[in-house]
Protein backbone atom coordinates (compact mmCIF):
# COMPACT_ATOMS: atom_id res chain seq x y z
CA UNK A 1 0.00 0.00 0.00
CA UNK A 2 2.68 2.16 0.52
CA UNK A 3 4.28 2.21 -2.90
CA UNK A 4 0.92 2.65 -4.63
CA UNK A 5 0.85 5.70 -2.35
CA UNK A 6 4.59 7.25 -3.05
CA UNK A 7 3.60 6.14 -7.02
CA UNK A 8 0.25 7.95 -7.09
CA UNK A 9 2.22 10.96 -5.19
CA UNK A 10 5.24 10.85 -7.87
CA UNK A 11 2.47 10.93 -10.74
CA UNK A 12 0.62 14.03 -9.23
CA UNK A 13 4.24 15.74 -8.87
CA UNK A 14 4.80 14.88 -12.28
CA UNK A 15 1.61 16.66 -13.80
CA UNK A 16 2.11 20.01 -11.77
CA UNK A 17 4.27 22.56 -11.89
CA UNK A 18 7.08 23.17 -9.97
CA UNK A 19 5.30 26.04 -7.59
CA UNK A 20 2.18 23.71 -7.61
CA UNK A 21 4.35 20.79 -6.39
CA UNK A 22 6.52 22.95 -3.42
CA UNK A 23 2.86 23.95 -2.44
CA UNK A 24 1.68 20.20 -2.33
CA UNK A 25 5.11 19.22 -0.57
CA UNK A 26 3.83 21.95 2.62
CA UNK A 27 0.30 20.31 2.55
CA UNK A 28 2.04 16.57 3.62
CA UNK A 29 0.90 15.16 7.10
CA UNK A 30 2.18 16.53 9.96
CA UNK A 31 3.52 15.24 13.54
CA UNK A 32 2.00 16.13 16.91
CA UNK A 33 4.37 19.08 17.11
CA UNK A 34 3.90 20.76 14.09
CA UNK A 35 -0.30 20.26 14.57
CA UNK A 36 0.12 21.85 17.64
CA UNK A 37 2.47 24.86 16.57
CA UNK A 38 -0.20 25.29 13.79
CA UNK A 39 -2.81 25.97 16.40
CA UNK A 40 -0.48 29.18 16.90
CA UNK A 41 -1.34 30.11 13.18
CA UNK A 42 -3.95 31.78 11.27
CA UNK A 43 -6.61 33.99 11.81
CA UNK A 44 -7.68 32.00 15.10
CA UNK A 45 -3.96 32.21 17.05
CA UNK A 46 -5.28 35.01 19.36
CA UNK A 47 -7.89 32.01 20.90
CA UNK A 48 -5.42 29.13 21.09
CA UNK A 49 -3.52 31.77 23.33
CA UNK A 50 -5.97 33.00 25.38
CA UNK A 51 -7.04 28.72 25.51
CA UNK A 52 -3.73 28.47 27.01
CA UNK A 53 -3.62 31.21 29.42
CA UNK A 54 -6.93 29.45 31.04
CA UNK A 55 -5.71 26.18 31.11
CA UNK A 56 -2.95 27.53 32.83
CA UNK A 57 -4.85 30.11 35.54
CA UNK A 58 -7.72 26.56 35.73
CA UNK A 59 -4.70 24.49 36.99
CA UNK A 60 -3.43 26.66 39.02
CA UNK A 61 -7.02 26.78 40.42
CA UNK A 62 -7.06 23.01 40.27
CA UNK A 63 -3.83 22.75 42.29
CA UNK A 64 -4.81 25.43 45.01
CA UNK A 65 -8.61 23.50 45.33
CA UNK A 66 -7.13 20.19 45.98
CA UNK A 67 -4.47 21.32 48.90
CA UNK A 68 -7.74 22.76 50.10
CA UNK A 69 -9.17 19.97 50.47
CA UNK A 70 -6.82 18.07 52.17
CA UNK A 71 -7.00 20.77 54.94
CA UNK A 72 -10.64 21.29 55.81
CA UNK A 73 -12.60 20.39 58.48
CA UNK A 74 -16.48 20.84 58.26
CA UNK A 75 -18.19 18.09 55.56
CA UNK A 76 -19.55 21.19 53.84
CA UNK A 77 -16.16 22.87 52.79
CA UNK A 78 -14.96 19.39 51.44
CA UNK A 79 -17.18 19.28 49.41
CA UNK A 80 -17.29 22.41 48.01
CA UNK A 81 -13.29 22.20 48.02
CA UNK A 82 -13.87 18.48 45.79
CA UNK A 83 -16.83 19.53 43.57
CA UNK A 84 -14.15 22.63 42.71
CA UNK A 85 -11.48 19.93 41.64
CA UNK A 86 -14.40 18.67 39.57
CA UNK A 87 -15.24 21.55 37.78
CA UNK A 88 -11.32 22.47 37.19
CA UNK A 89 -10.95 18.65 35.61
CA UNK A 90 -13.92 19.46 33.34
CA UNK A 91 -13.18 23.29 31.68
CA UNK A 92 -9.60 21.77 31.89
CA UNK A 93 -10.75 18.95 29.44
CA UNK A 94 -13.09 20.74 27.43
CA UNK A 95 -10.38 23.04 26.37
CA UNK A 96 -8.28 20.76 25.03
CA UNK A 97 -11.02 18.34 23.59
CA UNK A 98 -11.86 21.83 21.76
CA UNK A 99 -8.27 22.61 20.77
CA UNK A 100 -8.04 18.87 19.80
CA UNK A 101 -10.90 19.69 17.48
CA UNK A 102 -9.25 22.44 16.00
CA UNK A 103 -5.96 20.62 15.25
CA UNK A 104 -8.13 17.47 13.03
CA UNK A 105 -10.27 20.72 11.55
CA UNK A 106 -6.32 22.09 10.51
CA UNK A 107 -5.61 18.64 8.90
CA UNK A 108 -9.05 18.58 7.06
CA UNK A 109 -8.33 21.58 5.50
CA UNK A 110 -4.69 20.52 4.34
CA UNK A 111 -6.45 17.33 2.78
CA UNK A 112 -8.93 19.39 1.03
CA UNK A 113 -6.51 22.03 -0.39
CA UNK A 114 -4.37 19.04 -1.25
CA UNK A 115 -7.50 17.53 -3.19
CA UNK A 116 -8.47 20.83 -4.90
CA UNK A 117 -4.87 21.07 -6.06
CA UNK A 118 -5.00 17.58 -7.88
CA UNK A 119 -8.50 17.96 -9.02
CA UNK A 120 -7.60 21.66 -10.62
CA UNK A 121 -4.01 20.02 -12.18
CA UNK A 122 -5.75 16.88 -13.76
CA UNK A 123 -8.63 18.81 -14.94
CA UNK A 124 -6.08 21.75 -16.76
CA UNK A 125 -4.08 18.05 -18.18
CA UNK A 126 -7.63 16.91 -20.09
CA UNK A 127 -7.91 17.64 -23.05
CA UNK A 128 -11.37 18.83 -23.78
Amino acid sequence: MKTKMEDIDKLIKDTLTEEEAKFYDELDEQNLFQMLGGLFKGKNSWLAFIMNIMIALVFGLLIYSIIQTFDVENTNDLVLWVGSVLLCFFTISMLKIYMWMQMHRNALMRELKRMELQISSLSSKMPE
